[in-house]
């Protein structure tokens, strides 16, 4: 698909859960190599999980002179409104969304308020940020989710693989998502990027995944439970992999062109945003506490063995995940290149200095 080619510098860009995982590393990546650009960046700063990490994040951008934060909830329609007004944002990166497969169980309200009602409220201001003849967004990228892939049985995925059967309320909001911004983008001419995200994880990320989850339990002398009595492989991503190509995908809108009817074919396109290379769950463990040891986050004789237990499949989790990206290196030229091992150990490094400072 050609792209137009958007210089970041001296463009305003929206970054929403910008006090989340891949937000604010994604936020601080764009203010430190574009001085220029000026980046708006809003959270409802939920209590989803430990808002120390957030407020952690949050002060690593309040340094940067070129960064704004708005403390506020996607679901405001008035705020969002008021933000694109005063703002103007020509850039929009939507990554606010309530994440995670098994609390959407339990949860569902939050998740139809955040990824459905916020995300139709980014795409109005979108829309309504052309009227009166003004240029408006010229580029709207957001966060999907390999969780659309469900119980797929072919791997790798593939975007043109059919995502009609989610087993979790999570993945129908971002199977949704992908909808919602085709039609505007075919309705109302707005160039949307949506990208798939496989399993992502590093330093400050989000204690609900497994690898912070399993360190946690861990240092508290806590038992782990390993899924599908081990039989899982996931695509892990290192965050800085997933930044990379966020950034790169920020700046290559799709074109706005006319089909053979004369009327304009939808500026949209998707992309899976993984590492190409699915790890064995009982792999990824063994690394992770070779890691933890090295790292001086547990001690070297810790008995792992009486700590960890194999249990069946969750409800909602699916057995394998395994990116095909393709079409971003043919695009963008762009894999990521972190390995597990490595990825893991920037991550245990940060958790000692994080939590364990003083021991």
């Amino acid at each position: 698909m050609s792209k137009n080619s958007l210089n970041l510098q001296n463009k305003t860009i929206l970054i929403t859960g910008a006090a989340g995982f891949i937000g604010s590393a994604l936020a601080g990546r764009v203010c430190k190599e574009n001085p220029q650009a000026r980046v708006i960046g809003l959270d409802s700063v939920n209590n989803y999980y430990d808002i120390s990490l957030k407020e952690y994040r949050l002060a690593q951008l309040a340094k940067l002179p070129n960064f704004t934060f708005i403390k506020g909830n996607l679901a405001d329609k008035n705020l969002i409104t008021e933000i694109f007004t005063k703002y103007q944002p020509q850039i929009v990166v939507n990554l606010a969304a309530q994440a995670g497969v098994r609390y959407s169980i339990t949860n569902p309200d939050a998740y139809i308020e955040a990824n459905l009602i916020g995300f139709y409220n980014i795409l109005e201001a979108c829309r309504h940020s052309y009227d009166k003849g003004q240029t408006g967004v010229e580029h709207l990228v957001y966060a999907s989710s390999s969780s659309v892939y469900g119980s797929n049985k072919k791997v790798p995925y593939a975007i043109e693989d059919k995502v009609d059967n989610p087993v979790s309320l999570y993945a129908a909001t971002k199977k949704s998502n992908e909808l919602l911004a085709h039609a505007y983008a075919k309705l109302y001419n707005i160039p949307c990027t949506g990208l798939r995200f496989f399993t992502v994880y590093g330093p400050a990320g989000r204690p609900d995944m497994a690898y912070f989850g399993f360190t946690n339990k861990l240092v508290k002398g806590e038992q782990i439970k390993i899924f599908n009595f081990g039989n899982c492989k996931r695509d892990f991503t290192y965050v800085d992999d997933i930044v990379e190509g966020v950034y790169r995908v920020m700046q290559g809108a799709p074109v706005r062109q006319n089909g053979e009817d004369g009327l304009p074919l939808p500026p949209y396109a998707l992309y899976n945003i993984g590492n190409n290379s699915p790890e064995n769950l009982l792999d990824f463990v063994q690394i992770l506490q070779e890691e933890l040891i090295r790292a001086g986050v547990l001690d070297k004789n810790y008995d792992f063995e009486a700590h960890k237990e194999l249990v069946a499949m969750q409800p909602g989790d699916v057995p394998i995940t395994y990116a095909d990206t393709t079409a971003l290196e043919k695009d963008f030229g762009f894999k990521p290149k972190t390995s597990l091992r490595e990825g893991l150990r920037r991550f245990a490094r940060w958790y000692k200095d994080f939590y364990q400072k003083e021991k």
